[in-house]
């Protein structure tokens, strides 16, 4: 089992920044970060492999939002710039631990076994 802690997330206007954190108990093959809109499914935004390598991005957010790690902490993290209100929504940090099932899915439910509580990020115009 991996836990995994988010933080960073709370309000913003529209075309500022912010920075989600999500760090993880044990050793991961990918992480990626996931959001959802009420009464939507989750979506996801942004996803890595945890050696680094491939990342992939939502079309909606590509340019704006970067995903990095540091291995050394275990921290996975989610660089949100020029936020719009659009982006307001719970965002979920997600583990997967096999490296075949992250292939092709890092944006995608079958990449990851493990999630975080979420963190909410508010964007106002």
């Amino acid at each position: 089992q991996v836990y995994l802690v988010e933080s960073g997330g709370g309000s913003v206007q529209a075309g500022g920044s912010l920075r989600l954190s999500c760090v993880a108990s044990g050793d991961t093959a990918c992480m990626g970060w996931f959001r959802q809109y009420p009464g939507k499914e989750r979506e996801g935004v942004a996803g890595t492999f945890s050696g680094g390598g491939t990342t992939s991005y939502h079309d909606s957010v590509k340019g704006r939002f970067t995903i990095s790690q540091d291995n050394a902490k275990n921290t996975l993290y989610l660089q949100m710039n020029n936020q719009k209100p659009e982006d307001t929504a719970m965002y979920y940090c997600a583990a997967g631990r096999v490296p075949s099932l992250c292939t092709g899915n890092l944006l995608s439910f079958g990449g990851y076994g493990h999630w975080g509580q979420g963190t909410q990020v508010t964007v106002s115009s």
